[in-house]
């Protein structure tokens, strides 16, 4: 153990003269520092030597019959300690934190294209992301913690043009380009600054937190998450599995070109009991040409949100989000062709619970209750597996089905609505039925920083018409996170 123990200490230290060069500024009691960081280590081999003995008594225990049960919840209770041990090992962070990750996706389209032939679409996606604790910068108010963010964008290559017409956005979420594919897109998705004020007594946190966020955000950020279904890098790529299918395929949310829109976000967070997790968030972004900075923030997008997370089911983490929506600059049906505003009201839920040790659900719903939409309700509901049962803990499979019901309205206008009155229907086909989607993947972790997802998609009555055929797509996902 002494060797073990110069080597933490070592490591400790390389970490302490790697930080910020400004950093080295402070006054630090190097002696006070070592002797900390001395009482940590010997708490974090307390624990695994705790752990060992654990395991051995786990594994005499095992052999007994009858013992099945108990031996489930010290596993679980060991696996716990596992993990603190790791987070008392891990170095404290401070600073500008940094991310950056590059996506390609290709897809096959087997059938279901207007041309009755395979297509294929090849896309990149580029993400940098900077975090800066306002203190780094000096702080703006004497009071709270705060910081900016800052996210930045370039992508090449669509999703795929030639499938029949869908109620679903795109078989690929992850597509990102300019009007002209020819060049790369490179945009300041995101910069906005946050500032938390602790509630209670001398602002002890007692009585939880207020957030206020403000600049320009991807409202996803804030509202309609999910720990297994809201990244098209990470898991399904199918539109209606990454949020809510009414707010984005539906097209209720209006944001700019790339999905984006500059906003106010106040949130009421209680997190002092650290099992159960209380979260109420209000927020108010440009809509319609106010997305893009083109014109005022009349008529915004307004949403609001409850949250709770904690061990809802089993004794499992889960997290519960109940939403209500309006856009006073919607356009009906989503129509790329018209160019009249309305305004539409939904209310919607995200939710994913953890059901066993590796295994996940999600489900989403969405239901619109004013304003002229191709689908007036939404359901999905898909699971993630993890792969510890088959010797690979950090590949996952996931699941995913949906179910997108056309309006009354958009049925009967579907076939021949002209907006731009160009002698042609917009659409053009009789929705008659519930367009269904699946999609299956699986998340191959080559690395700490790689990985391969290949995957399938189903569309099943594209666009509510079921005399189309049966959209089939091929894809390969490959990501490196740094």
């Amino acid at each position: 153990m002494p060797s073990n123990r110069n080597l933490k200490i070592a490591l400790v230290l390389a970490g302490l003269v790697s930080v910020p060069a400004w950093a080295a500024e402070a006054t630090v009691d190097q002696q006070m520092l070592m002797q900390a960081y001395e009482n940590l280590l010997q708490r974090v081999e307390q624990l695994e030597a705790a752990n060992k003995i654990l395991e051995a008594s786990i594994e005499h225990d095992a052999k007994k019959p009858g013992m099945e049960n108990q031996t489930a919840a010290i596993s679980e209770r060991v696996d716990d300690l596992e993990n603190q041990v790791l987070v008392l090992k891990k170095p404290s962070e401070s600073g500008i934190a940094f991310g950056a990750s590059l996506t390609m996706v290709a897809l096959d389209a087997v059938s279901g294209t207007v041309t009755g032939k395979n297509d294929s679409q090849l896309n990149y996606l580029a993400d940098v992301e900077f975090e800066i604790p306002g203190d780094a910068l000096g702080k703006l108010v004497g009071f709270g913690d705060s910081k900016f963010f800052a996210h930045l964008r370039a992508g090449q290559g669509n999703s795929l043009d030639s499938l029949t017409p869908t109620l679903t956005g795109t078989t690929n979420s992850s597509a990102f380009e300019l009007s002209n594919g020819d060049e790369s897109a490179l945009i300041l998705a995101e910069a906005w600054y946050q500032l938390g004020i602790p509630l209670g007594e001398n602002q002890s946190g007692q009585a939880g937190r207020i957030e206020t966020t403000i600049g320009k955000m991807d409202v996803f950020g804030f509202y309609d998450g999910n720990a297994i279904a809201d990244d098209e890098t990470e898991f399904f790529l199918n539109n209606v599995f990454v949020h809510n299918p009414l707010l984005d395929s539906g097209g209720d949310l209006t944001a700019d070109n790339f999905g984006f829109a500059p906003g106010l976000n106040v949130a009421y967070i209680n997190d002092v009991n650290s099992v159960n997790y209380w979260k109420f968030s209000l927020g108010v972004f440009g809509s319609g040409q106010g997305a893009a900075f083109d014109n005022s923030l009349s008529d915004p997008f307004v949403i609001g949100q409850a949250q709770y997370s904690g061990k809802a089911l089993f004794g499992l983490p889960g997290n519960y989000r109940l939403y209500g929506w309006y856009n006073g600059q919607a356009v009906a049906y989503a129509n790329e062709f018209d160019s009249a505003s309305e305004s539409h009201t939904g209310v919607g839920f995200s939710i994913d619970q953890q059901v066993s040790q590796h295994f996940t659900l999600f489900s989403r719903y969405g239901y619109s209750l004013d304003g002229k939409v191709k689908f007036d309700w939404a359901f999905t509901l898909g699971g993630q597996l993890g792969g510890a049962s088959w010797g690979r803990a950090t590949d996952r499979v996931g699941l995913a089905f949906g179910w997108l019901n056309p309006s009354s309205d958009f049925k009967a206008a579907a076939p021949t609505l002209d907006a731009d009155t160009d002698g042609k229907p917009d659409f053009g086909f009789t929705p008659n039925s519930a367009e269904n989607q699946a999609e299956l993947f699986y998340a191959w972790q080559i690395n700490n920083n790689f990985q391969l997802t290949p995957s399938v998609q189903w569309v099943g009555q594209p666009g509510g018409n079921s005399s189309a055929d049966d959209i089939l797509v091929l894809g390969l996902r490959a990501k490196a996170a740094f």
